[in-house]
């Protein structure tokens, strides 16, 4: 075997394994036998001339010299992809398959809309679309963008700021009419509160008040979740007063379902960003997503919009 052996196909499928770190991972991703994933990275190494790869039965790990031939691998597909990219770009259409991250409700309530909107202007691009509120490995995962609402300390990402999601404190009427309206901060301690169990610190409240006082207060009940859709549907049933993003509950407001608390405090808004991994920015398709969701998606109810 020689270096004419070296083909994309094999090098494509050497880059995922070394970014999953899976060999049944990998299969499942491309719709192959794991036998196929084995033969193709046996291949490429005969290839080579050197083990890019160390298997053991419970890890796949990668060598000194894979290292170096997994960074010149995701450019060389890179440029591949880029080069696909102009070719179609000579008759005016991006064409290929975007992966996308979203943390689930605001994928199911906004964002699913939104890319339908963006595959009816550009008919030829797939988006496969992946709803969790998990903090995955990007590049681990194969998403080449993702939507992030709250803090973020993944530096080896591109950022894009998309604007702050605001927030306030609401319940329904049925709930208001039995348990009665808190007038202050200090009230929650006499309602049931619904808490985000996947939110660090959802114990307490913190305000600001409209004369710029700050309060914490804590904040307790009976009903934790870890999903917004359910959060919000428990809110509907009258189980208590949550914390909500405007988004989440607008037309539940609009619609007399829930009733805004407290208006003249206001909760802390939470960032919301566009990751971007790196080697996939350059790509025209991916570069029109994400020229249309920042724009989209600051017209959303409660984004203000980034003047970044």
């Amino acid at each position: 075997m020689d270096k004419s052996d070296v083909t994309l196909e094999r090098m494509r499928t050497f880059v995922r394994v070394a970014e999953r770190g899976s060999l049944s991972a990998v299969a499942r991703e491309f719709g192959i036998g794991q036998s196929t994933v084995t033969r193709q990275l046996r291949e490429l190494e005969e290839a080579i001339g050197v083990p890019l790869l160390s298997r053991t039965t419970r890890r796949v790990t990668v060598t000194d010299e894979g290292s170096r031939y997994y960074a010149d691998s995701v450019q060389i597909l890179r440029l591949v992809e880029q080069a696909g990219d102009e070719a179609r770009g000579a008759r005016g259409a991006a064409a290929g398959t975007i992966r996308v991250s979203c943390t689930s409700a605001f994928g199911v309530l906004h964002v699913t809309r939104l890319i339908f909107a963006f595959q009816d202007r550009h008919p030829d691009i797939g988006v496969d679309l992946s709803l969790t509120d998990e903090r995955i490995d990007l590049v681990r995962e194969g998403i080449d963008v993702a939507l992030r609402l709250g803090p973020l300390s993944d530096s080896s990402m591109k950022l894009r700021p998309l604007g702050q999601s605001r927030r306030l404190l609401v319940a329904a009427p049925a709930y208001l009419a039995a348990r009665g309206f808190p007038r202050a901060p200090s009230d929650l301690s006499a309602h049931e509160g619904i808490r985000m169990s996947n939110i660090a610190g959802s114990d307490r409240l913190n305000f600001e008040a409209t004369d710029g006082r700050h309060l914490s207060v804590p904040f307790g009940g009976r009903l934790r979740i870890d999903h917004g859709l359910a959060a919000r549907e428990a809110l509907v049933a009258g189980r208590g007063i949550a914390p909500a993003h405007r988004w989440l509950v607008d037309d539940l407001i609009e619609a007399g379902l829930l009733v805004p608390l407290l208006p003249d405090y206001s909760l802390p808004a939470v960032p919301l960003s566009l990751l971007i991994v790196p080697e996939r920015s350059g790509i025209a398709r991916v570069r029109l997503l994400v020229d249309f969701l920042v724009e989209a998606i600051g017209n959303l109810p409660g984004i203000e919009r980034s003047r970044a």
